[in-house]
Parts: structure tokens; C-alpha cells; sequence
């Protein structure tokens, strides 16, 4: 369904599953915005779309600095007046090590960019949704099966995942009065470079290694611009999206 003068952001959309759910957004007739702390991943972003030039905006952003995230969504307003669709997509991970052996600045570190991050861009996408006209939009949260289940040495990831499902719920709940819509979208094993290592064996919870399944990554874009296109009084609240014989049923 063709989407013209919808206008979305992508944080993270400088590579792997950022760039897939650009590329698809823009094929399917958003105005989307490429946020990323990487400016030349984002001009290649662009320059995969076939989209005309006027519907892509390029934002270099660090969504950890609060002032980075003002910066971005003034462009935004200036340049479309309006969002419709935020995909909170941007995150990272430490070291797997154990708990003991993390220092302080990687556990900020992953914070900051999975958690303090979503909170930034959903705040300002928050204010922008409510005051435009049409009232309304949708933010859609990237998850991860760590939202659910951890992986061995993952304990600042899996905290701040697990915590994106609390922030997806309070959205949903204070703001579905004023039609903004809140989604998660859980990843499994989408095969990005983030991913590549599981192809030559991934520790398991019992202590094995294991060569894991991954699933192109189209799918999840797919799955993203299904949730983004819906009308504002229909929702997908949590939508998992992973390959089927990976193991997360039963993990451990």
C-alpha cells in the first residue's frame, strides 16, 4: 500500500536491520529520515533507495546526547512538519563477559544507547505527535529475544531489552488517548553483520558452542512496515520475528 506524505524515522539507519527497514519504508512511499552517528553509513542508506531525493532526509545523531536528539527532530519539523512513524531501532551491546568483570563504562555505555536513547527519541516523537495535525502516530520499539531470554554473558543487553518492554507498555498505556500507538518488535537471529559470528558457533547456555540459524533480513523489514502501516486504532503490541530453529523456546 503505497504510503505517500507519511513521514517516518529510523534510528540505527546506517547499517543491518536499520538500513533493511529504511529501504523498505522508502520503497513503500514514506518521507523517511536516516538518523545514525555515522554519516557516510547513511548517505549509503540513501543512496540504495530509488526513493526521489525529497523524500530522505539525512540526520547524523547520537541518540545517548539529549541535545543530538533535539537537533535531529528540529530537521524534522522543519523539513515535514510531522511524524508518523518512529522506529526505535539504534542499540549495541558489551563485552560477554562475566558480571563481575564489566566496567562501569560498558554498562553506561549499553544504557545509554538502548535505553536513555529510545527514551530521547520517543519523548521528542511524543511531543511532535501530539501537537501536529493530524493528532497521532506510531513508535515502534526494537526488541530483542533478550527482551525474553538471556544469553550467557549478555547482562547489560538483556537489562536494557527487558527494559524497552516496560517502556513499550508505559507508552502504550499514557499515550493511546492521544492516538499515538506503541509497538515491539522481538528479533531473532536476523542475519546482519551484528549476527555473522553465529555462523561459526555461539556459546549456549550450557556451555556448549552452536552453529545458529539466522533469517534474511527483508523479513524483518517486512514485519516492521506491516506494524507501520496499520491505522492508528489497530495495533501490534509484541510481534516476534525470528528464525525458526534457533534456539529460543527451550533456551537453557
Amino acid at each position: 500500500m503505497p504510503q505517500s506524505g507519511r513521514i517516518a524515522l529510523v534510528t540505527g539507519a546506517g547499517s543491518g536491520i536499520g538500513r533493511a527497514v529504511s529501504l523498505a519504508l522508502l520503497d513503500a512511499g514514506y518521507s523517511t529520515v536516516l538518523a545514525g552517528r555515522r554519516s557516510a553509513e547513511l548517505e549509503k542508506t540513501a543512496a540504495l533507495s530509488e526513493a526521489d531525493h525529497d523524500r530522505v532526509l539525512t540526520v547524523p545523531t547520537d541518540v545517548t546526547e539529549h541535545a543530538s536528539v533535539l537537533r535531529l527532530f528540529a530537521q524534522i519539523q522543519e523539513r515535514f512538519r510531522r511524524l508518523d512513524v518512529l522506529f526505535n531501532n539504534a542499540g549495541a551491546g558489551a563485552p560477554a563477559v562475566p558480571i563481575e568483570e564489566l566496567t562501569p563504562e560498558q554498562w553506561n555505555a549499553v544504557v545509554a544507547v538502548n535505553l536513555t536513547g529510545a527514551f530521547y527519541c520517543a519523548q521528542q516523537a511524543i511531543r511532535l505527535m501530539k501537537a501536529q495535525r493530524p493528532r497521532g502516530g506510531r513508535i515502534i520499539n526494537n526488541g530483542s529475544i533478550s527482551a525474553h531470554s538471556p544469553r550467557p554473558n549478555s547482562a547489560p543487553y538483556t537489562a536494557t531489552k527487558h527494559a524497552i518492554t516496560g517502556l513499550t507498555k508505559s507508552i502504550s498505556l499514557d499515550c493511546r488517548e492521544f492516538d499515538i500507538a506503541c509497538s515491539q518488535i522481538d528479533i531473532g537471529n536476523a542475519a546482519t553483520e551484528m549476527t555473522h559470528r553465529m555462523t561459526a558457533g555461539v556459546p549456549q547456555a550450557n556451555g556448549s558452542m552452536l552453529v545458529e540459524p539466522r533469517i534474511n533480513v527483508s523479513h524483518v523489514a517486512e514485519a516492521v512496515l506491516y506494524m507501520a502501516n496499520l491505522p492508528l486504532e489497530a495495533n501490534v503490541q509484541f510481534m516476534t520475528v525470528m528464525a525458526t530453529k534457533m534456539p529460543f523456546i527451550g533456551r537453557g
